[in-house]
């Protein structure tokens, strides 16, 4: 299309309805430093592009040298400098954004109208693709360039026009808002260009009545012309000549995915080929209150690529310690395996000024809160001259402290607010949460977290209290809160370690999952209480010698108790360390203890294969208690003279049977050998 015919077409489009909605929308777009917000639909916008064949020259070329060791930064930033050859395209989208956001605040500073032309342009952001000249050509309709800004930009590598204008403003002290919406900061994203592309061609015009259109050109081998050409429309455009090897950035599908992946929420309409391709809201940007189910709904379907619904959503503002803006969403569905392993990313994406600046963020949110989705906008963070990797660890140390204290406080917000919908949550994610408490350094922390936790307990057969509630719920003087780990409810109520709480009627929480243990252990206290198995409970109250002094009625003798004592523990030589009588049992004959029992199972569960049987006892060091009441001692007692063999047997099934209910067996079928060793002794007789 020949410029001639553009502007044709231009002039029938500025006479329609369509074309005077549109130029009234961005008249108050000029006049305001508020970032325009995106509209629903691309057919609200007319299909505007431009010609691709080069302007003419109206003058003499200028051959300029770059002022920097040009060869050799043009060589990093092509090959070095990036991770990801696609992100040239983020950084000439947001150079455009620039142009466009400098030209409102011009437009709003200026007094005389007169010095600004073509004040009531469209202000966008057009992309052309051109599959067969392998070109794709990026304009923006905003601030333009004279020839010593193009000299002084473009010529110098490392140097930035969006910074040195921040610099102005921060010197104005004037509008924050335009400051806010300028992206640029190291002034070599323009030379991203060269990952891709041989040569590459500017054509600009400033925004100057009377301002020239510009040529500027090179193949980055050191130098580059300028000089002037008619038919330049106001503002910058950016001709990519693409190497054969990258001419997939000249395919329009290509560049659409990279723009959604990227710039999809740039303040500015982004048209591809006429279209606009960036639709969606930045929601995080907006005022909660004005936010509708609707609009999360698609956001969160944009952001985690899923088809679920959010099952809560954070979404909040704050400027200290630091500029934050998050939208940050719990999943209605069950995690899946990605999320389950450790291994797996983090689903919170980082943005600074709208544009995407990693994907999934490592440290920016712990890994136990991995399942949580949204994203993160901050002014504040520090990234290096690629804008793709952070640095300042303290600062991101402090952003990621502050995110995640504050959806820990937005949690315990639900759990009493939405008491169903948390329960309905902790069952999909509450291992996430134990895994917070582990894996956390910070003693503070681990306690909020854990105030988030929820168990069934002695006192309550349906539904689960949390360890507040279990706090409030016990008097002052008692320091301890006691949980006993089991695989249910049924085997909780009839554990041995469980009988003398229950007589004594204390609360008891029940941990039915295998880790629920080592959680509490590390966790410790909670309220300045102390978190104690039933087990160890058992252990200490054993070791009190006023408890030892009288067994009750019914029991063996202390002369008896002082010779079976000995015998046991010298037929169970090499797998315990000590045997003892208690009180604290009532219809179990024995019981064992170690001292951490949660550490003890946790080993038996995980590496004691890989340990003989002796190594195994001589780490555990199991304490073997018996009740001198119980029907089956006290003929044990008896048998050790009668019929040694049998009482033999019966030894070893009790041993076997105690570290059964213990959970401290490697392999439970290994009690079927001398189980049926010690029938055919009891049957002998019939």
């Amino acid at each position: 299309m020949s410029v001639r015919a553009f502007g044709v077409l231009l002039k029938a489009r500025q006479l329609s309805r369509l074309g005077s909605l549109c130029r009234q929308t961005n008249r108050a777009a000029v006049w305001t430093l508020r970032a325009p917000q995106f509209v629903e639909q691309s057919q609200s916008l007319a299909v505007r592009c431009f010609a691709t064949a080069a302007q003419q020259p109206a003058g003499g070329v200028d051959k300029h040298e770059f002022q920097a060791e040009t060869r050799q930064l043009l060589d990093i930033v092509a090959r070095s400098l990036y991770s990801d050859h696609e992100v040239f395209v983020r950084e000439l989208i947001s150079n455009a954004s620039d142009a466009l956001e400098k030209f409102r605040y011009t437009a709003l500073s200026t007094t005389n109208e007169s010095e600004l032309a073509a004040k009531d342009r469209a202000l966008e952001i057009r992309i052309t693709t051109d599959k067969p000249q392998m070109q794709l050509i990026i304009q923006d309709t905003g601030i333009g360039m004279t020839r010593d800004e193009l000299i002084s930009n473009l010529g110098t590598i490392a140097r930035s026009g969006s910074k040195q204008f921040l610099e102005q403003l921060k010197q104005d002290q004037t509008n924050a808002q335009a400051s806010s919406n300028i992206i640029g900061q190291f002034g070599v994203g323009f030379y991203s260009s060269f990952i891709v592309a041989q040569r590459v061609e500017v054509y600009t015009r400033a925004s100057d009545p009377k301002a020239p259109g510009l040529r500027w050109s090179t193949d980055g081998s050191g130098s580059y012309e300028i000089e002037e050409v008619e038919n330049v429309e106001h503002g910058t455009k950016i001709v990519l000549h693409l190497k054969t090897e990258c001419r997939e950035y000249a395919d329009e599908d290509r560049i659409r995915a990279v723009i959604k992946k990227y710039s999809n929420f740039v303040g500015s309409p982004i048209l591809l080929n006429g279209k606009q391709a960036n639709e969606i809201k930045p929601l995080w940007l907006m005022d909660p209150q004005s936010t509708t189910k609707e609009q999360h709904q698609d956001f969160y379907r944009f952001i985690s690529n899923s088809f679920d619904m959010p099952r809560f959503t954070l979404h909040y503002n704050a400027d200290v310690p630091l500029s934050i803006h998050a939208l940050l969403y719990f999943p209605e569905g069950k995690p899946g395996l990605f999320e389950m392993s450790r291994d797996g990313s983090t689903g919170v994406a980082l943005y600074t000024r709208k544009v995407l600046i990693q994907s999934k963020t490592e440290n920016l949110l712990p890994k136990w809160l991995r399942f949580v989705k949204g994203v993160v906008d901050s002014e504040d963070i520090p990234l290096n001259l690629s804008r793709e990797l952070l640095q300042n660890n303290s600062l991101i140390r402090k952003l990621s402290s502050v995110i995640s204290s504050r959806v820990i406080r937005f949690l315990q917000e639900r759990a009493k607010k939405q008491p169903e919908e948390y329960e309905a949550f902790y069952r999909d994610y509450g291992l996430f949460l134990k895994e917070g408490i582990v894996t956390s350094t910070d003693s503070a922390e681990k306690e909020e977290i854990a105030k988030l936790l929820r168990f069934e307990s002695s006192k309550s057969e349906t539904g689960r209290i949390s360890l507040e509630e279990y706090a409030k719920s016990v008097s002052e003087e008692q320091k301890d809160i006691y949980y006993l780990a089991a695989p249910n409810r049924v085997l909780a109520e009839a554990s041995p370690y469980y009988e003398n709480l229950k007589k004594r009627n204390e609360l008891v929480l029940f941990c039915y999952e295998p880790y629920d243990e080592l959680v509490l252990m590390q966790l410790g206290q909670f309220k300045n209480k102390k978190l104690v198995s039933v087990e160890k409970e058992m252990r200490n109250q054993s070791t009190d010698p006023a408890a030892l002094e009288d067994f009750g009625q019914d029991s063996l003798l202390r002369s008896e108790l002082d010779s079976l004592i000995p015998w046991l523990q010298d037929q169970l030589k090499g797998q315990v360390a000590k045997v003892k009588a208690t009180t604290r049992l009532d219809t179990h004959p024995c019981v064992i203890t170690v001292e951490e029992m949660a550490a003890a199972r946790h080993f038996i569960r995980t590496q004691s294969h890989q340990l003989p049987e002796e190594n195994r006892f001589a780490l555990l060091q199991p304490e073997l208690e018996i009740n001198p009441k119980h029907p089956i001692i006290k003929k044990l007692n008896s048998l050790r003279d009668s019929e040694p063999e049998l009482a033999l047997l019966i030894t070893k099934q009790l041993f076997a049977n105690a570290m059964v209910g213990a959970g401290l067996a490697e392999d439970p079928r290994m009690l079927l050998t001398n189980m049926n060793a010690l029938l055919s002794k009891a049957l002998e007789k019939y």
